[in-house]
């Protein structure tokens, strides 16, 4: 059954050069700003008695009117799978995600997936969107993910991301030499023609990554990542497009080419390295009712360390290492 919901809410003066969203956001904590664009869009939220638009003013003294009826989540199974739990109190729960999980269930993955195994170690997460995910991680990506355990924290976490405060470090096997650190800013969209892949596209939402060099090898080289936008597949889509994709990547990778002269230990190892080389390795962002800052740690999985022991062991001399390791 659908639930209905009703409010009469007065915009308080302190709240005058806002946009309407953005003022409601902070009445109705309990809902996401999404969600309350949505209403705004579907004519279910009035200012002063009229239509409003998302954009809209306020100055402050408004009557908004709220009637929406609030949609269902869907009734995803709760199952018992183990989390990697790196932090956990009463607002948010960050997890060390491995390799071959999906995070959300989807066409050909309706179960296993994070979200599945958060229903089962915190069951009242079934009454937020999402069961609180706000960002994901690929399937074959690793790494730290947050999750919001509170409609509030839901959406504090969510304007965080919004404004890109939240700080998310990855490290990346990339294919060739390096020279220097950089960024790659280029639109990212889905693939004109291949709709299950993304690509650079004129018409995409901007995309901006950061990269510095930690360690060279003979023909890769380990990168430190950090995104300033969180598109879909973006590391992979704008590594690939500077022609340094992602080693092991089945989407974008193209085909493997092994360093001349490669040990037998390495050729072995990169032909049966089959996903993404990509691991989110740090999280930091503000804690949404102590509002202090914090930062996650989460150590590389181990075919990764074991890929980056046999491209050591494969170059001469390792230039540049860093202290800021697995």
């Amino acid at each position: 059954m659908t639930e209905k919901i009703y409010q009469l809410i007065t915009i308080p003066m302190e709240f005058a050069g806002l946009r309407l969203d953005q003022a409601l956001s902070k009445i109705l904590h309990q809902y996401s700003r999404t969600q309350i664009q949505e209403w705004i869009k579907n004519k279910e939220i009035t200012l002063d008695g009229k239509h409003a638009k998302t954009k809209d003013i306020i100055i402050g003294g408004e009557q908004v009117e709220l009637k929406a009826a609030l949609k269902q989540q869907p009734a995803w199974e709760s199952q018992a799978i183990d989390l990697d739990i790196i932090y956990e109190d009463a607002d948010l729960l960050v997890i060390n995600k491995p390799v071959g999980m999906v995070v959300h269930p989807g066409a050909g993955n309706a179960n296993k997936t994070l979200l599945n195994a958060l229903l089962h170690h915190s069951p009242a997460l079934k009454n937020l969107p999402r069961a609180g995910i706000i960002h994901r991680l690929d399937k074959d990506t690793s790494g730290l993910l947050v999750i919001a355990k509170t409609p509030a924290a839901l959406t504090h976490l969510s304007n965080q991301l919004k404004s890109r405060t939240v700080k998310r470090l990855y490290q990346a096997i990339a294919s060739g030499i390096f020279t220097s650190g950089g960024k790659v800013e280029a639109p990212i969209g889905r693939h004109p023609i291949n709709r299950k892949r993304m690509a650079i596209v004129d018409t995409g939402k901007p995309a901006i990554t950061h990269y510095r060099v930690m360690e060279r090898y003979r023909a890769h080289t380990r990168l430190k990542v950090q995104l300033e936008t969180g598109r879909t597949h973006q590391i992979r889509v704008h590594m690939a497009h500077i022609h340094h994709a992602l080693l092991g990547d089945p989407v974008y990778g193209g085909r493997l080419q092994l360093p001349k002269g490669a040990t037998p230990d390495l050729v072995h190892f990169l032909r049966n390295f089959k996903r993404q080389a990509l691991h989110a390795h740090e999280l930091s962002l503000i804690h949404p009712t102590t509002l202090e800052e914090m930062t996650w740690r989460a150590p590389l999985p181990l075919d990764m360390q074991e890929l980056i022991e046999c491209l050591q062991k494969d170059t001469p001399t390792i230039e540049n290492k860093s202290p800021y390791d697995r």
